[in-house]
């Protein structure tokens, strides 16, 4: 088997996006606790929770994108891609549990307990704040995930991207909507007085968690699981190999995603001896050693041994411009392994 490893597949998100939200979300989740304490709202409170999940979770991703640049090694030799889907199912299952579970308990609570709320203005000040901080992260994610994918549509970059920077998307894409939902319960509690507004407002906050950590646990279970490259992607190796003329047919084909931006591709092929032949025979060469052995049998001997010594450097170089050429078309590829049968 002939093994391939180079490239750095450098299509990864950067940390600058989870880095910024990590500190956003740390600072508003203060200011909304703090906001919670003076009114003893259940929707700040929804908000304050909700960002505290935001900020452990990207935590959580942080870790997970510094322990994917760990180079690989002999106990790992693939690398540790899928340490970032580890990592960002746990973030997921955090927002699903401590974010999702319990605002939507305190809304519960909230409409049947129906504990008394004091309005106080600077909890719009704390969430107009919260706003802005969110939009701006919000923004660095779209911003870095556009670079990495530049004539893509927002379907297929939803599909593609690094699930890490996704998380930032939805995490700070929901804080965005979750403070809008809050401060309108606070509004129509002060200005009907009646608990139930910010009780639902709590609700709605925490389903909408709920939802989006459901989509992130499936996204990276389908990265945790040895999934196949895109059939897209497949298509283009598959028209590398059987439009290579050395190649006779290609016996088997498998592949697995390792990481958003590394590939590893395995096949089994057959090749054409009388392509082989020709390529080898380019520059005349066997012409010209034929007049050099065709007297003498030793010559011949000789003649074969260095024969036998050149035949696998030639399958070698066709193999590494075969490899050159599935690259050039897929850049993924990063791992190559083409067994000749």
């Amino acid at each position: 088997m002939i093994s391939s490893g180079s490239g750095d597949g450098n299509k990864l998100s950067g940390l600058l996006p989870i880095i910024a939200a990590f500190f956003g979300n740390a600072v508003v989740c203060v200011a909304k606790f703090v906001g919670f304490i003076m009114t003893g709202s259940g929707a700040m409170f929804s908000e304050a929770v909700h960002s505290f999940a935001d900020t452990a979770n990207q935590s959580l991703l942080i870790i997970g994108v510094k322990k994917t640049k760990k180079q690989p090694n002999h106990l790992f030799p693939y690398g540790h891609g899928r340490e970032r889907f580890i990592w960002a199912l746990i973030s997921a299952c955090g927002i699903f549990f401590i974010g999702a579970g319990v605002t939507i308990y305190h809304g519960v609570d909230a409409l049947i307990n129906k504990p008394a709320i004091h309005f106080n203005v600077w909890n719009l000040y704390i969430l107009l704040a919260a706003f802005v901080i969110e939009s701006f992260t919000l923004w660095l994610a779209f911003k870095d995930v556009r670079k990495h994918f530049p004539n893509d549509t927002w379907g297929t970059i939803f599909k593609k991207a690094d699930p890490t920077t996704l998380a930032v998307i939805y995490e700070d894409g929901l804080a965005v909507i979750g403070v809008a939902l809050a401060g309108l319960s606070i509004i129509l509690s002060r200005v009907t007085g009646q608990i139930f507004w910010d009780a639902v407002g709590s609700i709605a906050i925490g389903t909408s968690l709920g939802i989006a950590a459901i989509i992130l646990i499936a996204k990276n279970r389908s990265y945790l699981i040895t999934k196949c490259i895109p059939e897209e992607d497949e298509k283009l190796v598959l028209q590398v190999l059987n439009s290579e003329p050395t190649i006779e047919k290609v016996l088997d084909f498998k592949s697995a995603v390792l990481d958003v931006d590394k590939y590893l591709i395995k096949c089994d092929i057959e090749f054409n001896a009388s392509s082989l032949m020709k390529e080898f025979n380019k520059h005349h060469f066997l012409e010209n050693e034929y007049e050099d052995v065709k007297e003498s049998y030793e010559n011949f001997l000789k003649f074969s041994v260095e024969y036998m010594d050149r035949v696998p450097r030639l399958v070698g170089k066709k193999i590494d411009d075969i490899e050159r050429k599935i690259r050039a078309k897929v850049p993924e590829a990063i791992f190559i392994d083409i067994e000749i049968n």
